[in-house]
């Protein structure tokens, strides 16, 4: 039988008191959150208009994302020419405009409306990996639909929620309180003792370990054949724990079809004897991904940060020559963002 594990995260367990979290600092906050409740109400059609209307007067503002976002895609898909690359930058920050009101959808929609919109595959290689008794962790990356991709599995199954917590008090308080809802338990991303508690206590666990990490353990290893300092820990749990490792990928369906959320069979010989080799095994699946849906990925984060002041600075005013050490292919075209 399932059981909670009894570690929850601080921002439950001693919650802010209310008169700090109404205190004119949060009021901006509150305000916004506001819009995203009332958005929840909104035909799921109308949602995706508003979502990509925003995406779109985001893509126009001189804004460092729309900086970093457009040098990632050079970076990881130089195949395309400039004006392929500028189309799939609008269809990004469309992408981006509509995890936005995702968020409204993820935090009040109830189940049964939900249901109608997704569908989730591959929930018997969950069920087998858990038969083992030694837990699971569903493997993802940090894509657009990805607070939609939670509530989805959440949904179907009790899961740990691996997350990356916020300094604003107000909104990792609604965080917590809507990824916690319908089965979901959120832990922050920090709280290792947690998370290997529930696998031991053989309970799910969805871990996107994907974006840039400096910390002790981290390696260069390679996306689209860049070296990017990552995070290898994935390996070194699943040793820990023997817990069986899934792959969990979300994408929005093109138009009004909703969103496809997939449990694939767990890795074979994972761990390996290489954690840097697991995390470039990983690697190439979000490749794969990121290749069928390109819009989706989220090509705002600054990914390819080094280790070391010796490391090259992608970012800068002089980015230097880029030497690959495999050949990438392009993505095919994709139609999946509705506001494409």
């Amino acid at each position: 039988m399932y059981q909670r594990s009894a570690s929850l995260p601080a921002a439950l367990t001693r919650p802010p008191g209310w008169a700090r979290l109404l205190s004119p600092r949060y009021w901006l906050t509150w305000a916004g959150l506001g819009v995203l409740r009332l958005l929840s109400l909104l035909p799921f059609s109308v949602k995706l208009t508003v979502g990509a209307a925003l995406g779109a007067a985001l893509r126009r503002l001189p804004i460092r994302f729309v900086r970093i976002a457009r040098r990632n895609i050079e970076l990881c898909l130089p195949e395309l020419d400039a004006a392929a690359r500028s189309r799939l930058l609008n269809r990004h920050f469309a992408s981006l405009g509509i995890a936005l009101t995702e968020m409204a959808t993820a935090w009040w929609t109830p189940t049964a409306r939900l249901a109608k919109i997704s569908r989730l595959e591959g929930m018997e290689h969950l069920r087998e990996a858990l038969a083992r008794g030694r837990g699971a962790i569903l493997l993802s990356a940090h894509f657009t639909p990805l607070e939609i991709g939670g509530r989805i599995l959440a949904a179907a199954t009790p899961v740990n929620i691996i997350y990356r917590p916020t300094k604003n008090e107000a909104l990792a308080r609604v965080l917590c309180r809507g990824r916690s809802r319908n089965g979901g338990h959120a832990i922050p991303r920090d709280d290792i003792r947690a998370m290997i508690a529930a696998l031991k206590n053989n309970e799910c666990v969805w871990y996107a370990p994907d974006q840039s990490y400096r910390k002790k353990g981290a390696e260069m290893v390679p996306l689209f054949g860049i070296p990017a300092a990552t995070n290898t820990a994935t390996s070194r749990i699943a040793r820990m724990t023997g817990t069986v490792v899934l792959p969990f990928f979300v994408e929005r369906l093109p138009g009004t079809a909703g969103y496809r959320a997939v449990i694939r069979p767990a890795l074979t010989n994972f761990p390996s004897e290489s954690p840097r080799a697991d995390a470039e095994r990983f690697h190439h699946l979000i490749e794969a991904q990121v290749r069928a849906v390109p819009d989706q990925y989220l090509w705002i984060h600054r990914r390819f940060k080094g280790l070391t002041a010796a490391d090259p600075d992608y970012y800068g005013r002089n980015p230097p020559t880029i030497a690959r050490r495999d050949h990438v292919s392009a993505p095919q075209p994709s139609a999946s963002s509705p506001g494409a």
